[in-house]
């Protein structure tokens, strides 16, 4: 048992109040039960509690065994001596504040219902990843529920990722064009290459690449010697990665940027398909750039998925039609496809909009920014595939978002206490006791 449980449980009084008494024999009655600290102190702040004759305005603090109190040392911190109640499952030994004078303790075990225990342990022993923990009893929930709680935590992702995109405007000067350029171009390495493109991002101004976005050459100059994947001239693969040296090479002193470009090494090859090689996501960067001398207001401003795709399915320089590497030909390498359009929208334009909309409280644009995940087809892999098979409802990006955050946040790690879901299981398990 973990102490959330026990948290749940006086949260919402889930247990029996019959002759309600502390274990020091006084008449105890729930008067308001508190609310979640969610800093340093007590669990539960502002309880309203009525202890024989006397009514108590303070805090609870919740442990499995009242010997917590002590191998947490709370008797010797002065945050508990505001704590007028101990709620415990076990109650083993009595407890004192800093002062010596005894807290009230409410042993909890006796009360609960062995229905709702039962319950609880089945949520967290279900064996995983084969099933969610709640998979059993999930016929019991009604959809409306199921519905309701992934569009919280669809809401819940998408404001962290925009939340990520906001501080990215604040250490950017509040540009919104630079966040732009960063957040695509960490988009750009589609997870595997994520890291290495935002580095390459901060190793390259944006202000140099506006000066020079009009020349696709130099575009891919820029990009491709700043990460360090363009060998020395006299020893280039062909004609065009030794022009692009040569042209590196040049603006690369007229701006100073040698002390900071990449290594090749930093880059990963490994397990990736050829069209999904850094090299080739860095044409397409370079040809989404030259296409578009701004980058921010166009994706702000797009009215919808399909614009925002014409925006982002931009061709390639002609070399890398059929390069997936410098001096490595094919007959035809695929450009930027509809599904990596929608990551990007997903991951990045999506963010950046619900970002721009909060930062000058803007409900309805972020209402608008996230009503585009609906117009995307839904997302598939494994994890999306055990939700299918559990009759979620799963139409769109929308749904995909948001069942990933379900399982990311709430069914892996088994918070199921704190999701609307498990909660829902556990009140069909507890007894009419109020």
């Amino acid at each position: 048992m973990q102490e959330d449980f026990l948290h749940y449980v006086w949260q919402h009084q889930y247990f029996g109040k019959t002759d309600l008494q502390t274990v020091e024999g006084e008449e105890l009655v729930v008067l308001r039960p508190g609310h979640r600290n969610s800093d340093a102190g007590p669990d539960f702040l502002n309880a309203r509690l009525l202890i024989g004759d006397v009514e108590w305005n303070g805090a609870v603090e919740i442990h499995l065994r009242a010997s917590d109190w002590r191998r947490h040392q709370h008797q010797v911190d002065k945050k508990y001596d505001q704590v007028v109640l101990h709620v415990v499952y076990t109650a083993d030994v009595p407890v004192h504040r800093t002062d010596g004078t005894p807290v009230p303790t409410l042993n909890l075990g006796p009360r609960i219902e062995p229905a709702l225990l039962t319950a609880y342990n089945a949520l967290t022993t279900a064996p995983i990843p084969t099933l969610l923990p709640c998979a059993g009893a999930l016929p019991t929930v009604p959809e409306l529920t199921r519905l309701m709680m992934v569009e919280r935590v669809l809401l819940d992702r998408v404001t962290e990722k925009a939340a990520v995109l906001q501080a990215l405007h604040a250490r950017t000067g509040h540009d919104w064009e630079s966040t732009a350029w960063h957040a695509l171009a960490a988009g750009f390495g589609f997870k595997k290459n994520t890291e290495p493109l935002a580095r390459l991002a901060l190793a390259l101004p944006l202000a140099v690449l506006r000066k020079h976005r009009y020349d696709l050459r130099q575009t891919e100059a820029l990009l491709f010697g700043q990460a360090g994947l363009l060998p020395p001239a006299d020893s280039a693969p062909d004609d065009y990665c030794a022009a692009l040296r040569r042209e590196y090479d040049f603006l690369a002193h007229k701006y100073n940027l040698g002390p900071t470009a990449m290594a090749a090494h930093e880059w990963n090859f490994l397990r990736l398909r050829p069209a999904n090689f850094p090299t080739v996501r860095l044409a397409q960067l370079a040809a989404l750039l030259h296409a578009q001398p701004r980058l921010f207001q166009p994706l702000l401003d797009a009215p919808d998925v399909r614009t925002l795709e014409k925006i982002l399915l931009t061709s390639v320089s002609d070399y890398w039609q059929n390069h997936y590497r410098p001096g490595v030909s094919a007959a035809k390498v695929p450009g930027l496809g509809k599904s990596s359009a929608h990551l990007l929208i997903i991951n990045v334009v999506v963010p950046l909009r619900v970002a721009h909309a909060r930062s000058i409280d803007n409900q309805a644009g972020v209402e608008a920014a996230v009503d585009l995940l609906t117009q995307l087809p839904r997302e598939q892999n494994s994890i999306l595939a055990i939700y299918d098979e559990l009759q979620f409802r799963h139409r769109t990006a929308a749904d995909s978002q948001g069942l990933l955050a379900l399982h990311n946040g709430y069914c892996a790690p088994r918070r199921c206490l704190h999701c609307a879901i498990g909660s829902r299981i556990l009140q069909r398990n507890v007894a009419a006791t109020k």
